[in-house]
């Protein structure tokens, strides 16, 4: 399977960063299928980036969870990782919880609007998708293709 990952930089060795901020699978390295997804990633600070390209090779010895959609499952697993609680899976995979969503992700979890609510606000939503990688085991699966530059066409 081949995997994006939108950045400033070319990426040959993937890291596991941590951020002052909590992602929606918590901390690790993200990628996603989506070509223009990644391009969103690359140049949302600067307007040029670089798109790296990878080979993955899912292992059946590494625990991995997926979310196909939006799910019950997928809200409070992303709640409780933006709320800085860790998980032990080596790789999650599902839909990102974009700006919009994160907002109203957000939203949900200070009480501003209910379950029902959110769902309701993020059913008219693009499908998005990232798969993100937790484990030094995890990113071993993943082998560095090429990249290439993206700009920002505005």
């Amino acid at each position: 399977m081949i995997l994006y990952h939108g950045s400033k930089e070319i990426v040959k060795t993937p890291k596991i960063l941590v951020s002052p901020y909590n992602k929606d699978f918590y901390f690790g390295f993200y990628c996603t299928l989506m070509s223009e997804q990644a391009k969103r990633w690359a140049i949302r600070y600067t307007g040029k980036g670089m798109i790296n390209v990878y080979e993955y090779v899912e292992s059946p010895l590494l625990k991995i969870l997926k979310f196909p959609q939006m799910t019950e499952e997928w809200l409070d697993f992303i709640v409780s990782c933006r709320s800085g609680k860790a998980h032990d899976y080596d790789i999650v995979e599902g839909p990102m919880a974009n700006d919009t969503i994160f907002n109203y992700i957000q939203n949900f979890i200070d009480g501003k609007i209910s379950r029902a609510a959110f769902w309701e606000l993020a059913k008219f939503k693009k499908p998005t998708h990232q798969i993100s990688f937790h484990t030094a085991k995890a990113l071993e699966t993943l082998a560095f293709k090429s990249f290439y530059e993206v700009y920002d066409e505005k």
